[in-house]
């Protein structure tokens, strides 16, 4: 990749980040935060997108930019309310601003005719077009003026006056640059030239902030510029120098000489003046045992800075050093940060797996051995094993992001299925800071998606029906993360008319997915809604009726290890609560012996461990059984069994039983063997290595060599209850 490659792919990165800025500083004015600090975040936004397209010449992204720049200028001016109809313009053309970076970013295409009404429908909020085409009056009423002669004055003819003197400003510029400025590739030196070409300069460049050599960032910015300018220029055009570079500096302008003409002033006198001041403002700046370093000659009026750092006197010994500008300016020390690529931290994470599993077969040779009971070697075990906990916690950290990058595309999938649906339809997020791992974030996408559209298109009302309920004419739905449990915990919400149990029955039953007489909970007929092929939609749209919608999502949710359950209080609305691992690539689990093969059952799954007594477990019909748990009567699993390790129950006594919440909250008791001990485990993809296996969510390799299994519980648990049905069923009809 060439150096305008790599520049060109870090601007498309800066894009993506500038506009989700964009739109979450939209949403918190259209919430009421009209605070001049989110209206300049906003306008800065759409300002830097403008300055880097510019430089790539990437003329469509300019224009539609612009225009959306000067309708945030008049926001921030306050010549213009942000009210709900200029916001939903504005998010609207947030949205196509989006579709014009991707288009460039990836050589796509986007709707021409879409972009420029939206160009029109922000030019149209200019208060300025609004007043002067309400005060433009009837073009067409020419033939209704009465056309009266006029006589020549022939003293037109003759030669034309002498054209006044232009009148010269002066400005005094007092221009820092900030370490940013030069990180994005722009340089004083053209500024500088560019102010040349509007006028006569005197440039002073003051050092007094440059450190010793030792103490010198290559990184940082230290040189602050002053520039004396006359000019016939305004003061509009000096800015426009530093349009790209303002939010990058400290940029003072001062008009010290405004409208003055050639007659009324002496320009020798001027320079002088000019001179003395740039000699006592730099007298201010520099410290009093520094001495002045002597001006250049009148026609370069740079100063010597090889010069300058001779004449600098030498920071004491053992005196503290001066804090950086940048760190002074932001009251102490900044947080720096750095892009890696992604491959590079996988690798580091798989590097760590790798001494996970060689520290756990460490100690399994060194228990093997007997060395154990050395006191120097078992405190060195526990040492390792510790160092080697907190770099895999500290890796993975690394890896874990804010699911705020996947939040931040709901509110414009929101805003079309919306317009879409012809409904009113409001999105409130919570806990966008919550994170977890990469991999995690981005398979979340997709099933979100599918949610947020069977929200809106299944579960809210029409308008006219929500008022004739008592509600609220704009639905509201409501997405949010927290960690629980070790786990990161999703829920999408509405307040609409919630499940039709009803309906859900009968559809399900006309499609064949359940007997016509079957006998079904509230929660069963909920979640008949995540079987295949099952849709409540009358006709096939763009936004569902295909019946492939909820089952994808379920499906996709236990390929991350997570499950998925709902709540729906029929007129009041629908929850659907996902929880998921935060991270894919180790986990905590208790590794147990079930008919004489190891398993990993995932700790964040077990309520509690417990030895089951002769007068807890009963049969409940054919070879299903249950044990009596706080006079709770939970379903009890033979593990072996269900996995095809033996053929028959084993002895409930004799065994340890894992009380598990499965998915929906379902609670059972997993009968194994032996409990070998807890331990934190690699997690290894047995379909990209082996191929998919029923009740078996992935592999790791234990300290010994050997791999084992990890147990998927909700597949377990779901395959139990069917079979159990299965032959209850078996059992009626015999």
């Amino acid at each position: 990749m060439d150096a305008m490659a790599a520049i060109k792919q870090t601007f498309f990165q800066e894009c993506e980040e500038q506009l989700a800025e964009l739109e979450t500083g939209l949403l918190a004015i259209q919430d009421g935060g009209h605070d001049a600090e989110t209206v300049n975040a906003v306008f800065r936004a759409v300002h830097s997108i403008k300055g880097g397209a510019g430089a790539f010449s990437l003329d469509d992204l300019v224009h539609f930019a612009h225009v959306f720049e000067t309708a945030l200028d008049h926001v921030r001016a306050g010549k213009l309310a942000p009210s709900h109809e200029v916001l939903n313009t504005m998010l609207r053309a947030a949205d196509a601003l989006a579709d014009l970076v991707r288009a460039a970013r990836d050589g796509g295409a986007v709707d021409a005719q879409r972009c420029e009404a939206l160009a029109d429908a922000l030019r149209a909020l200019d208060p300025e077009a609004i007043s002067a085409d309400q005060g433009a009056g009837d073009d067409d009423g020419l033939d209704e003026v009465a056309f009266q002669p006029v006589p020549i004055d022939e003293s037109m003819f003759d030669d034309p006056p002498t054209p006044a003197e232009p009148r010269l400003n002066l400005f005094t510029i007092r221009f820092k640059p900030k370490a940013v400025l030069y990180a994005k590739a722009n340089e004083t030196a053209v500024l500088i030239r560019e102010l040349a070409r509007l006028g006569e300069t005197t440039i002073v460049c003051d050092a007094s902030g440059l450190p010793l050599l030792s103490e010198l960032d290559p990184e940082g910015a230290y040189l602050a510029w002053i520039i004396e300018l006359l000019t016939t220029q305004d003061e509009e055009a000096v800015r426009e120098v530093f349009e790209f570079v303002e939010w990058d500096c400290d940029l003072d302008i001062e008009s010290d000489a405004a409208n003055a003409s050639p007659d009324d002033i002496d320009v020798a006198a001027l320079i002088e003046k000019m001179q003395a001041a740039v000699e006592a403002e730099l007298s201010a700046l520099t410290p009093p045992q520094a001495p002045q370093a002597d001006l250049a000659d009148g026609d370069q009026g740079v100063i010597d800075l090889a010069k300058a750092r001779q004449q600098k006197t030498p920071q004491a010994v053992g005196e503290p050093a001066a804090q950086k500008p940048e760190q002074a300016a932001a009251g102490g020390p900044s947080q720096a940060t750095i892009r890696v690529d992604l491959d590079r931290v996988d690798r580091l994470i798989n590097l760590v797996g790798e001494l996970v599993i060689n520290q756990a077969m460490l100690a399994q040779r060194v228990l093997e051995a007997g060395l154990a009971r050395a006191s120097g070697v078992a405190t060195g075990l526990d040492e390792l094993e510790q160092l080697t906990r907190e770099i895999q916690d500290s890796v993975m950290a690394i890896r874990a992001q804010p699911v705020k990058s996947v939040f931040q595309r709901m509110p414009r999938l929101v805003r079309e299925v919306g317009a879409m649906t012809g409904k009113l339809v409001r999105l409130v997020t919570e806990g966008e800071n919550t994170e977890v791992d990469k991999t995690v974030i981005e398979r979340l996408a997709d099933p979100l998606t599918h949610m947020i559209r069977n929200a809106i298109d299944h579960g809210l009302e029409k308008p006219e029906t929500r008022a004739a309920a008592g509600k609220p004419e704009e639905g509201l739905v409501h997405l949010s993360a927290a960690h629980r449990s070790g786990r990161i915990v999703i829920e999408v919400s509405d307040d609409g008319a919630g499940i039709d149990r009803a309906r859900v029955k009968t559809l399900a039953a006309s499609k064949g997915l359940i007997p016509a007489d079957a006998s079904l909970s509230d929660d069963e007929i909920d979640n008949l809604i995540f079987l295949p092929g099952f849709s409540t939609a009358s006709t096939v749209s763009d936004i569902s009726g295909r019946g492939v919608g909820m089952d994808v999502v379920r499906r996709s949710i236990q390929a991350l290890g997570g499950r998925i359950s709902i709540a729906s209080r029929p007129g009041q609305g629908s929850t659907f609560t996902m929880s998921l691992p935060l991270t894919l690539a180790v986990l905590d689990g208790m590794v147990v012996t079930v008919a004489g093969q190891t398993l990993v059952v995932p700790l964040t799954a077990i309520v509690e461990t417990l030895q089951p007594k002769i007068a807890d477990v009963h049969g409940f019909g054919g070879g299903t059984r249950v044990i009596a748990i706080r006079d709770q009567f939970t379903p009890l699993i033979d593990v072996g069994r269900e996995l095809a390790y033996r053929a028959e129950n084993a002895d409930a006594l004799s065994c340890v039983a894992l009380l598990v919440e499965a998915e929906g909250g379902v609670r059972s008791a997993l009968l194994v063997d032996a409990i070998l001990g807890q331990r934190q485990v690699v997690i290894k993809s047995l379909e990209a290595n082996y191929r998919h296996v029923p009740g078996i969510a992935a592999a790791t390799i234990l300290g010994d060599g050997r791999v084992a299994l990890i147990l998927d519980v909700d597949a377990v648990v779901a395959s139990s209850r069917m079979d159990a049905a299965f032959e209850q069923l078996l059992a009626t009809a015999g």
